[in-house]
């Protein structure tokens, strides 16, 4: 399985870490898993969230693979290999921080950082079947992380629990001050389309929960997805066109990327004012709410031989990417189902309130599984 793409040995004796390998450690080259950064030189200085991480006693022993510059949904890479998913061998392990997920999910690691700019930390972590956080955008340092400039782009951790995935948070950001876990919590339920036995799930797990339910419509919720995808094509080819030159691209992103140039200034401005609107309609329900929640994926993870084209798929991220262009923090949270594949229950709260966030998934947590015992015991 191809999980790690260089060995490392760095740091303390406190938790096992690797990073995506589009994130920068000194002495190594961020290939992003493409043949068309071979020649990639050595960074010269650590990612400021790798010094961080090293500072905290962390050990950071390998960088992992993704899909291909970033650029995809199910990490399925022909240059590098693809990540085997290893709980849910067959099925895709989810992109672009596939090799990072993975990672956690074979217990490679104690957690692990990838980037998250339409879904690539919480898409890979529900198809894995662990935790996965996308911060509030600019709360973790970019610095040193590829692509340099961004407007969606977040680092994020991945673990297989949530103390390890807020232990990785003190670690990552000097900020962050776990919260107390609430007594109760008022949780706003997103109308989406998703398929049936997802819902059931998700609804299920909610339910159990105890937590105070809601229903909320976010009638923007379509339209961000649709200007997030303009917004990332346009940032996508302004960081990466230029590597279509050297003929090294894989065929699926070499067209993505040549379709993403076309994005026009027209169509740019008016995803910025989608995102404006999205934005406050966000805001809004999250004043009526402590987290807003949704299905993480609106399907179960694909096959990987019905993975191959990778615009065709685009829309396993309906339900996540419009995060990234309002900025909010979203947490995914592994559950089961019936058919034994994974679903992934989102949270989100509003912009800075991640520590909330997490402590409200604990409550969520703690309350979901007092009532899985009861059932078992009256059975």
């Amino acid at each position: 399985m191809t999980i790690i793409v260089e060995a490392l040995n760095l740091g303390g004796n406190g938790p096992r870490v690797v990073v995506k390998d589009t994130i920068d450690v000194a002495g190594t080259a961020s290939r992003a898993s493409s043949q068309s950064l071979e020649c990639a030189p050595l960074a010269d200085q650590h990612a400021e969230v790798v010094s961080r991480l090293l500072a905290s006693g962390a050990r950071l022993t390998g960088k992992t693979s993704l899909h291909e510059l970033a650029f995809g949904t199910t990490g399925i890479n022909h240059y590098t290999g693809t990540a085997i998913n290893p709980r849910f061998p067959g099925r895709i392990p989810g992109g672009s921080s596939s090799g990072s997920a993975a990672a956690v999910a074979a217990g490679l690691a104690e957690f692990s950082l990838g980037t998250d700019t339409g879904g690539s930390v919480r898409i890979p972590a529900c198809c894995c079947g662990v935790f996965g956080l996308k911060p509030t955008f600019g709360r973790v340092s970019r610095v040193g992380v590829m692509p340099s400039r961004t407007s969606l782009d977040c680092v994020g951790p991945f673990a297989a629990s949530l103390p390890m995935l807020i232990r990785a948070m003190t670690m990552i950001d000097p900020s962050f001050v776990p919260a107390q876990v609430p007594s109760q919590a008022r949780v706003g339920v997103l109308r989406v389309t998703a398929e049936a036995a997802i819902q059931k799930v998700v609804r299920g797990a909610l339910t159990a929960s105890g937590l105070l339910l809601g229903n909320v419509e976010l009638k923007h919720f379509g339209a961000a997805y649709d200007a997030g995808m303009v917004v990332i094509n346009r940032e996508t080819f302004e960081g990466c066109g230029h590597l279509l030159h050297t003929g090294k691209v894989g065929a699926d992103i070499a067209g993505r990327l040549a379709a993403a140039g076309e994005t026009t200034d027209q169509a740019l401005s008016e995803a910025e004012e989608v995102r404006r609107r999205f934005t406050e309609e966000v805001d809004h329900a999250l004043t009526q709410y402590d987290v807003l929640a949704l299905p993480t994926m609106p399907d179960f993870p694909l096959r990987l031989e019905d993975a191959a084209d990778t615009r065709a798929v685009l829309g396993m991220t309906s339900l996540v990417r419009p995060f990234n262009l309002s900025g909010h923090p979203a947490l995914t949270i592994p559950l089961g189902s019936e058919s034994g594949l994974p679903v992934g229950l989102q949270l989100v709260a509003a912009k800075g309130a991640d520590e909330m966030l997490l402590a409200i998934a604990e409550r969520f947590l703690l309350n979901f599984y007092a009532s899985k015992a009861v059932l078992s015991s009256t059975n």
